[in-house]
Formats: C-alpha cells, sequence, structure tokens
C-alpha cells in the first residue's frame, strides 16, 4: 500500500514523508506552514476520534493517533535537528516563531480528558488482554504521560499549566542560544608564535586556518572544544590558559553580555518546575522527573550519590595533593588554579606513565577509527555499514546505511566535526523511528552528532583529522545509542528504538560500546599513525591501561558535583 502524501507535499519539502528529509530543499521559510498543516490535522484526528461513542479499539484509535503524530513529529524533528546543528539567524528565527505553537498544542493533548478517558476505555475494554506485552505497555505508559501533562487538573488550572509547558520550552531554546552565541563571541588572537609554546602542531594550524578564513594574520584560539583543550592541556602560557578559562567558564553569565545571561533563566526555569510539580500534586520537580525512571525517589538517589561521594572522596583528595605536590616541585606552580588543572594533569601522567594524549592522539586518524568502529559493529550484530548519499545540512556531513545479509536495516548522518553555528557536545536522535503503519514499514534513521577536531589543509595536503582516546570513546559512546535505535526489532513507534526506555537505563548500550575502546584486539585493528601508518605500539597500550584510572577520583567528584 502506497504510504500517503499531504496535500501540499510537493511544495512543502517537510510534508514529504516518502523517504529520508529532503535537506537539500527545506527552507526556513517551509516551517510555519508545514506545522500548521500538520497541527491541524493532529486536531481534527482528535475531534473526530473522541468524538465517537464507540469503545476504541487498537487498530481504529492508537494506530491513527500514533501515525498522525509520527508525522507531527517527523517534521518538527528536523526543523529541532537544525536548530542544533544549523543555528543561523533565519533558522533559528524560524524555530522560535513556532515553538509556542507546537508547545501548546502538545500540552493541549496532554490535557485532553476526553482523550485520556478514550486511552482509559481501550485500557480497561476487553481487548487488552488480548493485546500484546508491548501495547500493553504503550497504553499503560500513555495514560502515565496523561497524567504527568495535567490531563486529570481542575479545568480552572490547566490553561496556567499549559503556560508553563510553554514558557519553559521558550526558555530551554533561549538558554541554549545564548550558550552558543557566548561560545562564540570570545577568540584569543595570538601573534606572535611564542605565545604558542607547548600547544600542538595540529591545535596550531588548525588556529592558523581559523584566522586566514577571517583573512587576519596568526592563529585565532575559540572556546569550540577541539581549539580549547590542546589550550588548557598543553599551552606553556599561564596567562592565556587564564584568559581562556574565564572566558569558558563564565559564557552565558553575569559577567558577560546581558543579552546573553542564563542566570535568570535557570531561575525562571527552577520556579516553573517547581510551580508544575506542585500542580501535580509532587513535593518538587525531582519527584516528577523520576515517574518515568527506574529510581524511586529523590532520597533513593541521594543517597546513592552521597554514598559514592563519601567513597570517592578520599582518593580525590589524594589526586589533588599529589597534583598539587607535582606542580609545586617540578612546575614552580606555588599555588594550583583552576586553568592549571589540565596542564599540570598532563605534564603529570607524562612523568608518571611516559606518554601523553598527545602521542595517542597519532594513531587515531579518522578513517581507521571509523573502519575499527564498524568492525566492532560487524562482529557483534552481523550487520554490514555501507557509505550512501543522501542530501544534508552540512558538506562535512557523511551518510551510512546498515544492511543485514543484504537486507536494508536502517541508516544513520554521521556529522563529527565542530562548527560555530553547531551546540556543544555530542549526541544521538531520531530522524526516524522504526514502525508498522498501514502503508507498510519505515526503517530507522539516526542522527549522530560529535564535536570533534576536523581535517587539517587543504588538496593534497589534507591532513585527515586525529581524535584523542576520549574522543574514541565518545563516538563509540553515541554509536551504542544509535545502534540501540538503529537494530530495534520493535514495530510499534511508541516503544521501538529508544522510545519508551527510562532514561536512567538508555545509557547501558552506549556504557557497553565504550568498552571496546579498551581492548587490544580491538584497538590493533582501528589504529595506524596519521604519518607512517603504524599500528599503535603494544608498549604504548599498556601504558595507557595502567593510566587508566589516573585522577579517577578527581574524576568522579567532578560527575558528582554535577548531579547534586
Amino acid at each position: 500500500m502506497q504510504k500517503p502524501a499531504s496535500p501540499a507535499s510537493s511544495d512543502n519539502p517537510l510534508l514529504d514523508f516518502g523517504g529520508l528529509p529532503r535537506f537539500g530543499d527545506i527552507r526556513p521559510e517551509h516551517v510555519a506552514p508545514a506545522v500548521r498543516e500538520l497541527i491541524d490535522e493532529n486536531r481534527a484526528l482528535i475531534e473526530r476520534l473522541t468524538a465517537d461513542p464507540a469503545t476504541p479499539t487498537w487498530d481504529g484509535f492508537v494506530g491513527p493517533m500514533d501515525e498522525a503524530g509520527e508525522r507531527l513529529g517527523r517534521a518538527w524533528g528536523v526543523v529541532g535537528h537544525l536548530h542544533s546543528v544549523f543555528d543561523v539567524p533565519e533558522w533559528r528565527e524560524a524555530y522560535n516563531a513556532m515553538l509556542p505553537e507546537i508547545s501548546r498544542f502538545y500540552a493541549e493533548v496532554g490535557q485532553n480528558l476526553a482523550l485520556f478517558e478514550k486511552y482509559k476505555a481501550l485500557h480497561d475494554s476487553t481487548e487488552f488482554a488480548s493485546l500484546s506485552p508491548v501495547r500493553q505497555r504503550i497504553l499503560e505508559h500513555a495514560l502515565r504521560d496523561f497524567r504527568l501533562a495535567g490531563a486529570e487538573l481542575p479545568d480552572e488550572q490547566k490553561p496556567r499549566f499549559q503556560a508553563i509547558q510553554e514558557e519553559q520550552s521558550q526558555l530551554a531554546a533561549k538558554f541554549s542560544e545564548n550558550l552558543l552565541d557566548a561560545t562564540n563571541a570570545h577568540a584569543e588572537w595570538i601573534t606572535d608564535e611564542a605565545g604558542l609554546a607547548g600547544i600542538p602542531d595540529d591545535a596550531r594550524q588548525a588556529a592558523r586556518a581559523a584566522a586566514e578564513d577571517e583573512g587576519k594574520e596568526g592563529w585565532k584560539f575559540s572556546l569550540q572544544m577541539p581549539s580549547y583543550l590542546p589550550v588548557m592541556q598543553y599551552a606553556d602560557d599561564r596567562e592565556l590558559r587564564a584568559r581562556m578559562y574565564r572566558a569558558y567558564a563564565t559564557r552565558a553569565s553575569e559577567l558577560g553580555k546581558p543579552e546573553l545571561d542564563n542566570g535568570p533563566l535557570i531561575g525562571r526555569i527552577l520556579a516553573l518546575r517547581d510551580e508544575e510539580a506542585r500542580m501535580l500534586g509532587y513535593r518538587n520537580f525531582a519527584e516528577v522527573s523520576l515517574v518515568p525512571k527506574m529510581a524511586d525517589t529523590p532520597e533513593q538517589v541521594l543517597g546513592f550519590l552521597h554514598d559514592l561521594a563519601a567513597k570517592a572522596r578520599p582518593f580525590a583528595e589524594k589526586d589533588l595533593e599529589e597534583l598539587k605536590a607535582f606542580a609545586r616541585a617540578e612546575l614552580g606552580l606555588d599555588t594550583l588554579e583552576p586553568w592549571d588543572l589540565a596542564y599540570a594533569s598532563e605534564k603529570l601522567r607524562k612523568a608518571r606513565y611516559a606518554y601523553s594524549d598527545q602521542e595517542v592522539k597519532q594513531y587515531f586518524p579518522e578513517p581507521r577509527v571509523l573502519d575499527g568502529l564498524f568492525g566492532v559493529i560487524r562482529a557483534l550484530y552481523r550487520v554490514d555499514i555501507l557509505p550512501d548519499e543522501a542530501p544534508s545540512w552540512d558538506p562535512d556531513v557523511r551518510f551510512f546505511r546498515i544492511e543485514k545479509e543484504g537486507e536494508l536495516v536502517g541508516h544513520f548522518y554521521l556529522d563529527l566535526h565542530a562548527r560555530s553555528t553547531k551546540r556543544g557536545g555530542a549526541w544521538m536522535d531520531s530522524a526516524r523511528s522504526r514502525h508498522r503503519n498501514t502503508w507498510g514499514s519505515d526503517t530507522p534513521v539516526a542522527y549522530l552528532v560529535c564535536n570533534f577536531p576536523g581535517p587539517i589543509g587543504e588538496g593534497a595536503k589534507k591532513r585527515p583529522a586525529t581524535f584523542t582516546h576520549d574522543d574514541v570513546l565518545t563516538l563509540f559512546h553515541e554509536c551504542g545509542h544509535g545502534l540501540h535505535h538503529l537494530l530495534t526489532q520493535v514495530d510499534e513507534l511508541a516503544v521501538s528504538g529508544i522510545h519508551g526506555v527510562e532514561w536512567d537505563a538508555v545509557e547501558l548500550p552506549s556504557q557497553f560500546m565504550e568498552n571496546f575502546c579498551w581492548e587490544w584486539d580491538v584497538l590493533q585493528g582501528m589504529t595506524a599513525h596519521v604519518d607512517t601508518g603504524e599500528p599503535l605500539p603494544r608498549a604504548l597500550y599498556d601504558k595507557m591501561i595502567a593510566a587508566k584510572n589516573f585522577q579517577s577520583g578527581m574524576q568522579t567528584v567532578r560527575q558528582l558535583e554535577f548531579s547534586m
């Protein structure tokens, strides 16, 4: 059966659901008409289904709801994705113009008592017992989500609850935009080559290219991770490290441009979350957050964190004292400042284990790492990853297909390198989920996004990007999320891939994949020195293993600080 097309599909690429997103054709001006048409389609369907007095059935009620919701979710998902990876003014404006409307619609759906009653009626009907466990779980999740969305609130409270949801979505978007703008607003320009002492050659070359791109002499260092980290880890110029650290640590704060200050946004988000929680009958937002997760109560979570902190703190204090002593004795740093930590730690690692991150990095050129990653996936899951072609949002993006015994399993976009228009961090997201519907089946499609350094140079002199071992761990981690999404065997949209999984359990596949980055048999096949082609020496691997838990106490306490 042919997949239905929206009446405007031929004119608006966002309404074309016949295949992959048409990134080559989609423009900001397509967003508002497409999203509004899909919202209207969903509203009309909900009105028709809730007006039907008959007992709802899965095929007659949930099926149509899922299909209409999937079309809206896919279209808005493309818009949200471009807001994250191609945040230029035109796309930012298009995204923010529709954000209140899409937030309002989803809030309306969550509060629609008639719709909630239909789901409850199906859950309580005789058909429920005959449904598969997967479909029963979907219905149970739907009832839970209606309650969390305020469906059972008194009618007079629903407008306020809806307004809270709208404002939170707008504040979250503004928070991310402020952070990206503040990151891009600062740069350190070096005109005297002596100021580059200690900084690795590849980071120098990238900084030189960044300056040339702006038609300037010297070297440009930014707060993007591939530029910032080498300075903090290797630059001998302590004042340069201090300036970079202060700029990075105070991004989007009260110490910068007032219009980019996220402080008031944080306060407002916390207030709205507290109000939302109390309207739903919870003591605080932490309780709301845990409803769809494995952990039971905030007290349970805090108990775990405090117990871990008590165990980790002595090791962290020992790590810090060793670092301070080394910095005094070997580096002449009587007082260890925050901008000295990464620099002194790298010097200590090299002194203690006779290797550095920069040395290891030369053995992880991007093409070799990808070949090794795909080889691991092939060995584990008996699938093949093959280059493919599709329009994308940037020439740097690569596209792949996954096959099993010649049959298509799914696709993924791979966007590895940092750009000024891309938000920081690394993540996996769904472009399309596997599901079976009235017109057949859709295979899953994923976005895998990182912020690694890119290749250096042009033409015959172009040198492939090289990754630190931490970068490789990050890549394997995100691919674990991607595999969770792409290799799913579930055909029901609401629980296909990463959907419907408790958010404190979703990290299992990603953490699992990280383990292979430490296996000698794996590293032998995925390393080749960028200049000589030689694989990672066993002696260097042994040093990496010996240093695997280097400063693990400090690192654990740092993560605990984020969570508490």
